[in-house]
């Protein structure tokens, strides 16, 4: 696979960026004023993370219907059926999401809400992490070479050689996942990054469960729920499309979390 060009935060565009020019002003001060608190640390367990950016603010690259009908009503749904999970087992009551995500797969969770917390309880943390993790593609954020920092650029090219080849590898892995599920960029036991994929709404954290355990410091939504209405069945494009908006500040943060024996920010 050829490797991923980074373009840069302003170019790339499409069609549909006519006008966006003018609304640059506009997002950047709407990602400032709702991203005070963005390198806060755990998600509540029973409510909807607002957006840190408005639902237009990744166009051209992901569409406004797509980020309102993701967030609105598919991360929203997560929260209602866990709820609904931890209601009928009082012994998760008072654990945190990062907790529920740890034990999945363990005596910690009752056998007959299992998968329950499993999918819906994976789902609201993936996509509250999610959401951290992204950024309008003009915002200074944006740009790798700017605000990622020295730690994260030295642990890519120790181990990919270069951004471009990350980015490759990275795509190479997003593209093989079967059906739905997600990509992760972590950090291992030994403090090396990797590169790591898991089905449905499995994360990294539930050691019990999947094959590639680490601390994610990035992770992309490869569900079609978060590229369908833009990009049809052209997954590929979606995943050249998000290097966009990826958050290279916030990565850098998960990453200082991860050496420090922190969970990444959700909230």
């Amino acid at each position: 696979m050829a490797a991923v060009v980074w373009l840069g935060p302003s170019t790339g565009r499409d069609a549909h960026a006519e006008g966006i020019g003018s609304k640059v002003s506009e997002k950047v001060a709407s990602l400032t004023s709702s991203s005070k608190g963005a390198l806060a640390s755990a998600v509540a367990l029973d409510k909807l993370p607002p957006l840190p950016f408005a639902p237009d603010a990744l166009e051209p690259f992901i569409d406004t219907a797509t980020m309102q009908i993701h967030h609105d009503k598919h991360h929203q749904t997560y929260i209602t059926k866990l709820q609904t999970a931890i209601s009928q087992a009082p012994t998760l009551k008072g654990k945190s999401l990062d907790d529920l995500n740890k034990a999945v797969g363990t005596q910690d969770i009752p056998s007959d809400v299992t998968t329950a917390v499993r999918n819906n309880g994976g789902g609201h943390w993936n996509h509250s992490f999610f959401w951290k993790v992204l950024t309008p593609a003009e915002s200074k954020e944006a740009d790798y070479q700017v605000v990622a920092s020295d730690e994260l650029k030295k642990g890519i090219e120790e181990v990919w050689g270069s951004l471009n080849a990350f980015q490759a590898k990275f795509n190479e892995a997003a593209t093989a996942v079967f059906g739905s599920g997600w990509a992760w960029l972590g950090m291992d036991d030994s403090g090396t990054l990797v590169i790591s994929t898991t089905s449905n709404q499995d994360n990294p954290l539930m050691k019990a469960v999947v094959k590639d355990a680490h601390t994610p410091i990035l992770g992309l939504d490869v569900w079609e729920h978060a590229y369908y209405l833009k990009y049809q069945n052209k997954r590929p494009d979606y995943l050249n499309s998000w290097w966009h908006v990826v958050n290279w500040k916030q990565v850098s943060h998960n990453l200082e979390l991860a050496k420090a024996s922190k969970p990444p920010a959700t909230a």
